[in-house]
C-alpha cells in the first residue's frame, strides 16, 4: 500500500501565529533543527528577503513532511489581504487546511474572509486557538466567539494546562493523555501522568471533554451512540471513527489550542491533520497535472509548483518537463511523480496558472473566461507609473512585468504608447514588494512614481454614433459606433455587433479586444471606464488588414465618442475593521474621522476598543506609519473594499 498524501493550508489573519505554527509543525516533524521565528528573519516557510525584512508572507511557502506514515505538503498562505490570490491558488491545490485563531484577539475580519474562503473551496477545516500561553486569554470565550462568528460548533479536542500562572503542557482529549516538553524542546507523551487512581483538575477536564466528544460524535456514529445509550465506556478507536464523520460536517469544527510560540498543542494538531482529512481526489486519466503557482528565481528562470495527477517514473516524464522537490528556494530533483503529489516544475514552455497539462505534455486550448474570473475576484485599487531608467531596457523590463502579471493574478500591467507602463495593484504593500522583486529577480532598474487611487469612470448619458476610419497603405478600417452606460453596479463592458458574428473569427476579436483595451486607461487617465455597452452598427475592413490596424481603428473612435463631460469619477471607499487599547480609542478615532472616515460600529469589552469605519481610499494613504504612531504599535487593521461613490458625495 503506497504512503497516503495529504495537503494542507495554514490561513490565518495578520498576526495569529500562522507562520509560527507552520515552523513548529515542521520541527514536531523533525524536518527543521529548530523552528525559525518571524521576528527574527528567520522562519524557513517566509524565503523571500521581502517577507525575511516585513515578518509576513508574501507566496505560499512549500514546505514537505512525513508524520504518522502520511507523507504532508504544507503550504503556508499569505495573511496580508493584499496577497488574497496566493491563497485562492493555494485553496485549488489542498485536502484540508488550519485555520489560526489568535486568543489575544478573538475571530478578526481575515479570519472571517478565510473561513468563507475555505468553505467555498470545500476544504474541510480545523481549528487552532493560538497564543494560549498567556493564561489572561480565554479559551472557553474564544470557542464562544468563534460559535458565534463562524457559525459552527467548535469541539474540543485538546487544552491547555497551567500551573503556576504558565503554560506547562497540553491535554489530548482522543488519547486521554498529557503532553509535556522533553529537553530538546520536543512535545512527548507524559508516560508518568497520571498515577493510579489520581484525581486532579487535569484529568476532570480530560473526562469532561472526552464526554463532550463523545456526545458530538454520537450524532454520526451508531455504535459510539449505542455505547453512550447503554452507560458504557466508548473507546478512543470507536470515537475516532464517529468524529471522522463528524468532521465532514459544516456545522461542526473539530478545534485544537495551545501556543504556537511555546509550541504546546503542535503535535495533536499535527496528528489530527493525519486522522481527519480526506483522501486525495480521482483525477482524469489523461492528465499529468496542474499548475497551482508560478515562482521565478535569479539564475534559474522561472518554475511551475505542480500537483501531479499521476504516478510516473522519471522514464515516461513528457520530453524537457524536470520535476524536484522545493524546500525554501533549493530545488532537490527526483526520480518519480505521485498522483497528487507536489513537486517543482520545469517545463519547455510558459505555463500558465491553473493549466492542466496532459500526459504527452501537451495543454488544452487557454481558457480566458477561467482565467479572467480569477482576476476579477481582486479590484486593483492603486495605479503607479514605471518607466526605464534607459531605452535599452525596456524590452527586458516589459518581460519582467509581464512574468510577474503571470505569477500574481491580482497584478495587472497596462502599457501605454508613451513607453510606460502603469502597474495595477490591490494595496501599496504589494506595490513595494512588487517594485523590490523587479529589481532582486530581475535585475530591473526602473523609476516608478507616486501611487495613485484608481478611480472608476462611467457614463452619465449615451454618447455617438460616431464614424471614424483609419487607412494604411491600400488597408482601410470603418467603424461606426455607439455607447450607453449600463444600469446599476454593472461595470462589465458589453459589446452589441451581431453582424460580426459572421466575419473571421479575428476580426471579432480584434474588435473586442480593442475597445476593451481602450477604457482600460479610461478617459480622464484616473482609472477604467466600466459599465459601458458599446454597439457597433457598421465595420469594414479590406482583406488583409492587421491586428494593429483594428486596434487603431477602435481605440482613435473611443477617443471621439466619449469626452471628459460624459463621464462620472467614482472612488473607491474601504471598510477599516481596528481594534486598539481603550486608552487609543479617542486618538484613534479621531484620526479616522480627520480622513473622512464615517464611523459605523463601535464596540470592546472594556480592555480593548473595537470600531468600523469607511474611509475614503484617498484619505487612507500611509494609514499603517499614521495608527502606529498613535496607538504606540498596539493598534491591529484591516480593510477591505466597500464599494465606488460618486466623488464629492461621501
Amino acid at each position: 500500500m503506497s504512503q497516503p498524501i495529504r495537503n494542507i493550508a495554514i490561513l490565518a489573519h495578520v498576526d495569529a501565529g500562522k507562520t509560527t505554527l507552520s515552523e513548529r509543525i515542521l520541527f514536531a516533524a523533525g524536518e527543521v533543527r529548530r523552528p525559525g521565528k518571524v521576528e527574527e528573519g528567520l522562519a524557513t516557510m517566509d524565503y523571500l528577503p521581502e517577507e525575511k525584512d516585513r515578518g509576513i508572507t508574501i507566496e505560499s511557502g512549500v514546505a514537505h513532511f512525513e508524520w504518522k506514515n502520511t507523507w504532508f505538503n504544507f503550504i503556508d498562505t499569505p495573511g496580508h489581504v493584499d496577497f488574497g490570490a496566493e491563497v485562492d491558488t493555494a485553496l485549488t491545490a489542498v485536502e484540508g487546511a488550519v485555520l489560526v485563531v489568535s486568543a489575544a484577539s478573538g475571530v478578526e475580519t481575515q479570519t472571517v474572509a478565510a473561513f468563507r474562503k475555505l468553505r467555498e473551496a470545500g476544504v474541510r477545516t480545523i481549528l487552532f486557538i493560538n497564543k494560549l500561553d498567556n493564561p489572561d486569554y480565554s479559551l472557553d470565550e474564544t470557542l464562544i466567539n468563534v460559535e458565534e462568528v463562524l457559525g459552527v460548533r467548535p469541539v474540543l479536542m485538546s487544552l491547555p494546562e497551567y500551573r503556576g500562572g504558565k503554560l506547562e503542557g497540553v491535554l489530548d482529549v482522543l488519547s486521554r493523555s498529557r503532553l509535556v516538553h522533553s529537553e530538546t524542546g520536543e512535545e512527548v507523551v507524559d508516560e508518568s501522568w497520571p498515577q493510579d487512581g489520581e484525581v486532579s483538575e487535569s484529568t476532570e477536564k480530560l473526562k469532561k471533554y472526552y464526554a463532550e466528544a463523545v456526545e458530538f460524535a454520537s450524532n454520526f456514529d451508531d455504535e459510539v451512540l449505542k455505547l453512550a445509550l447503554d452507560g458504557k465506556p466508548v473507546p478512543p478507536k470507536a470515537l475516532l471513527r464517529g468524529l471522522k464523520e463528524l468532521a465532514k460536517d459544516d456545522d461542526y469544527a473539530l478545534c485544537y489550542a495551545g501556543s504556537a510560540m511555546e509550541g504546546f498543542g503542535v503535535r495533536s494538531l499535527t496528528t489530527a491533520l493525519s486522522f481527519f482529512l480526506p483522501d486525495v481526489p480521482e483525477f482524469g486519466r489523461n492528465e499529468l497535472g496542474q499548475v497551482i503557482r508560478l515562482r521565478h528565481f535569479k539564475g534559474v528562470g522561472e518554475i511551475s509548483l505542480f500537483r501531479s495527477h499521476t504516478d510516473m517514473e522519471r522514464k515516461e516524464w513528457p520530453a524537457g518537463f524536470e520535476f524536484s522537490r522545493l524546500k525554501a528556494n533549493l530545488l532537490q530533483p527526483v526520480d518519480e511523480i505521485r498522483s497528487g503529489d507536489i513537486y517543482a516544475m520545469r517545463s519547455p514552455f510558459e505555463t500558465e496558472l491553473g493549466q492542466t497539462i496532459y500526459l504527452d505534455g501537451s495543454v488544452p486550448g487557454e481558457d480566458d473566461a477561467e482565467r479572467s474570473s480569477v482576476r476579477d475576484r481582486y479590484q486593483p485599487l492603486l495605479q503607479t507609473r514605471v518607466e526605464c531608467l534607459g531605452s535599452e531596457d525596456y524590452h527586458h523590463v516589459e518581460k519582467s512585468l509581464n512574468t510577474l502579471c503571470r505569477m500574481d493574478p491580482s497584478f495587472r500591467v497596462q502599457k501605454d504608447d508613451g513607453g510606460f507602463w502603469y502597474l495595477h495593484t490591490v494595496g501599496e504593500v504589494q506595490l513595494d514588494v512588487l517594485l523590490s522583486r523587479l529589481k532582486r529577480e530581475f535585475g530591473c532598474d526602473v523609476c516608478a512614481g507616486a501611487p495613485e487611487v484608481r478611480w472608476q469612470e462611467r457614463l452619465c448619458r449615451a454618447v455617438g454614433p460616431v464614424e471614424n476610419t483609419f487607412q494604411l497603405g491600400p488597408h482601410k478600417i470603418s467603424i461606426k459606433v455607439s455607447a450607453t452606460p449600463l444600469d446599476g453596479d454593472a461595470h462589465d463592458i458589453r459589446l452589441s455587433a451581431e453582424f460580426l458574428e459572421t466575419a473571421p473569427r479575428e476580426i471579432l476579436a480584434g474588435v473586442r479586444s480593442a475597445l476593451l483595451e481602450s477604457t482600460e486607461i479610461g478617459v480622464l487617465g484616473k482609472g477604467p471606464l466600466v459599465g459601458v455597452r458599446f454597439e457597433v452598427h457598421e465595420f469594414t475592413w479590406t482583406e488583409g488588414a492587421l491586428p494593429p490596424m483594428i486596434k487603431k481603428a477602435c481605440v482613435d473612435a473611443v477617443v471621439k465618442l466619449i469626452r471628459p463631460a460624459d463621464v462620472t469619477l467614482y472612488e473607491p471607499v474601504m471598510e477599516l475593521s481596528l481594534e486598539c487599547p481603550v486608552n487609543f480609542a479617542g486618538l484613534v478615532t479621531g484620526d479616522i474621522q480627520s480622513r473622512d472616515g464615517k464611523v459605523k460600529e463601535i464596540g470592546g469589552d472594556g480592555k480593548t476598543h473595537f470600531l468600523k469605519a469607511d474611509v475614503p481610499l484617498r484619505k487612507i494613504f500611509g494609514y499603517a506609519t499614521g495608527v502606529r504612531s498613535i496607538s504606540k504599535g498596539t493598534a491591529l487593521y484591516s480593510m477591505k473594499l466597500l464599494g465606488y461613490r460618486p466623488a464629492g458625495n461621501l
